[in-house]
């Protein structure tokens, strides 16, 4: 009797865990990274998508690039916090910070500069001349390639000039080949890039003062562990000769983490905001 007692006391006190089941396994939720649509739209791809893949496999943490189809459409997500990354210019990561919260995480060491283009024909020699003439420039709120030059050559140089918005770097250099326009904004990585009879024909006309360049930035939506991750793994990846040579394109040759306060707010100081076209929605 009592060993038939303790066996059904025993069965008794491990039949609810027969009927226990095992939660299902849930998977992270798919994150968007939007890229600044600095190049056509192929090239964004081939260089962010192998990146994001190696992220989402040493993660496990699945990243989706998002490419819109131009500046004023990636400011309008990004200003809407749409995107749960952003890679974004200096300027936008005020913009950013401010619309929505987006926290910067990760950015090249190497200071961004602007830089203005003439035909290396041209016998123009000083930013001077080109007061009350037309430059091409990819898009208003285009930091080093159009915002800064813009403001610099009103606060500092003094001339006025009538921008032109032509959409992407490259239409910017190649309008001043075409006899468009007698100068383009531009900045030294996607001048670089352009090829060897493009970057021949043409010459640097001014460099603008160097600023911390484009940052990674997370919504504040993101958990705090996950953009920890992130960053983590994009600092580690830099070990890595192969993922340093595939995000030498982005261009992270060194790339050191960001702090906003450090990097980004002091460019409030220098009265941008009267130089930035609002493209977010009324």
């Amino acid at each position: 009797m009592k060993r038939r007692s303790f066996a059904a006391a025993v069965g008794l006190a491990l039949a609810p865990l027969a009927t226990v089941a095992t939660p299902p396994k849930v998977e992270p939720r798919t994150m968007t990274v939007a890229v600044v649509p600095q190049f056509r739209a192929e090239e964004t791809h081939r260089i962010w998508a192998p990146l994001l893949a190696r992220v989402t496999q040493e993660t496990g943490q699945p990243l989706t690039l998002v490419v819109p189809s131009s500046i004023p459409a990636f400011e309008r997500s990004m200003l809407t916090g749409e995107p749960d990354f952003v890679y974004a210019n200096p300027y936008h990561a005020v913009m950013a910070n401010r619309a929505e919260g987006y926290i910067p995480l990760v950015r090249d060491s190497t200071l961004l500069t602007g830089i203005v283009l003439v035909r290396a024909d041209d016998p123009i020699r000083s930013v001077a001349e080109l007061d009350g003439k037309t430059i091409a420039f990819p898009a208003p709120n285009a930091f080093g390639a159009s915002l800064w030059i813009r403001a610099l050559l009103a606060e500092r140089e003094k001339i006025r000039i009538q921008p032109v918005y032509v959409k992407t770097h490259s239409n910017a250099y190649r309008s001043v080949l075409a006899g468009l326009n007698p100068a383009a904004g531009g900045i030294n990585l996607t001048f670089d890039q352009e090829p060897p009879e493009v970057r021949k024909a043409l010459r640097v006309l001014m460099e603008t003062p160097g600023v911390p360049p484009h940052p990674l930035c997370a919504h504040p939506r993101v958990p705090q562990a996950t953009r920890r991750l992130i960053a983590d793994t994009l600092l580690r990846l830099m070990t890595d000769r192969g993922m340093r040579e595939l995000m030498s394109d982005i261009p992270w040759v060194n790339p050191v983490p960001a702090d906003y306060a450090r990097d980004y707010q002091p460019l409030e100081r220098f009265g941008l905001d009267k130089y930035v076209v609002n493209s977010a929605p009324p």
